[in-house]
């Protein structure tokens, strides 16, 4: 009866020859051979004029799978665990090198700029994991293209996390930026490696520009509006008008066209305005108040220092709790939308600071 061992080429003379003055491989080395026979829990692999080369044990489980489909003939690349075993045989891994191999297509990818459509498995309040042949790989908040960072005020990081989580399930086109094997870390990116990133970009701004650009989105703290391909700026609350702004989404929506004025530039960061590109209320207000002057004023609004009163269009002032009893005392004297006497206590035009006083009647 022909055993497996009977199909595998015994090494003659010559071939003892030529192995020995070439150079057999060693721990770590990559080999290739064709299968010349497949054994229970074993496949052998010649690797002339270095012998025979076999992978079984705990290297066969780790990749049965795979094994399972390998025929006679087939040409295996494995990796080299074990040097010359007691049998003769050079021990081999078939994950190791498909390892191996996928952190040399990570390389190529690299170098080739491979954009790969890939899903978001899951998320950390630093970005997202993203699996790739296999390998878990991380895609930093930062390296997410503008419609796709988290829109967080303050950067807040559980508020990050749950932005970040609506993108688990999702696919990205992304490019691989880094790849250690060493250190098993793959880091991708959605930007990629172009050349003009947001640093390079705002470079072109200085403050004070005028730009025309698209409103991207539209959130509670402010509108987003993109001034470039792959540049995209806040427009805070505080900036997209003059008067009191509850809710921006009154102001814009998504899609649309508008102007803004560049107002900071930093860390590749652009902030902008709407507001400005229209005339400063509290400069004309200038003109005609002073302090100690007697003003009608709007409640427009209350906060935790008391109501906040207009007496024109974009030009309000405080007038404070501790001029009542209680905050619920203000309320019941001052009505939300209801017009009353004040005097003017401090008026600084040029800083946007007025206060009043309630005047009862």
């Amino acid at each position: 009866m022909t055993t497996v061992e009977d199909t595998i080429k015994v090494p003659t003379a010559m071939d003892t020859l030529i192995a020995e003055s070439a150079n057999p491989p060693v721990m770590g080395d990559t080999v290739e051979g064709p299968v010349i026979s497949i054994g229970s829990g074993k496949i052998y692999i010649d690797l002339p004029p270095f012998g025979t080369g076999i992978i079984y044990g705990r290297e066969y489980l780790a990749a049965r799978d795979v094994l399972r489909k390998v025929a006679l003939g087939d040409i295996v690349s494995a990796k080299v665990v074990g040097s010359y075993n007691k049998e003769a045989y050079i021990e081999l891994s078939l994950k190791e090198a498909r390892q191996a191999m996928i952190w040399s297509d990570a390389e190529k990818a690299i170098a080739g700029g491979t954009v790969f459509d890939l899903p978001v498995k899951d998320a950390n309040k630093g970005g997202l994991i993203i699996a790739w042949q296999g390998i878990a790989g991380f895609l930093p908040a930062s390296q997410l293209k503008p419609e796709h960072y988290p829109r967080v005020e303050n950067g807040e990081k559980q508020l990050i996390l749950d932005e970040l989580k609506k993108l688990i399930g999702t696919s990205l086109s992304v490019s691989i930026i880094t790849a250690d094997p060493r250190e098993g870390k793959l880091i991708f990116s959605e930007r990629g490696m172009a050349k003009d990133n947001r640093e390079t970009l705002v470079d072109h701004y200085a403050v004070g520009d005028v730009l025309d650009g698209t409103v991207t989105g539209v959130v509670d703290f402010g509108i987003f509006v993109k001034v470039a391909e792959g540049l995209e700026g806040l427009v805070h609350i505080s900036e997209i008008d003059w008067g009191l702004v509850e809710d921006p989404r009154q102001f814009a929506k998504v899609g649309d066209a508008v102007k803004v004025k560049v107002i900071d530039i930093k860390e590749g960061k652009i902030s902008l305005s709407m507001k400005q590109l229209s005339e400063d209320p509290w400069v004309s207000a200038a003109a005609k108040f002073k302090k100690d002057d007697m003003v009608n004023a709007a409640v427009i609004k209350y906060n935790k220092y008391g109501a906040l009163a207009s007496i024109e269009e974009g030009v309000a002032g405080l007038v404070h709790v501790s001029e009542f009893a209680s905050e619920s005392a203000l309320r019941e004297a001052l009505q939300l939308g209801k017009t009353y006497p004040f005097s003017i206590t401090l008026f600084e035009p040029k800083e946007h600071r007025m206060t009043l006083s309630y005047t009862k009647k």
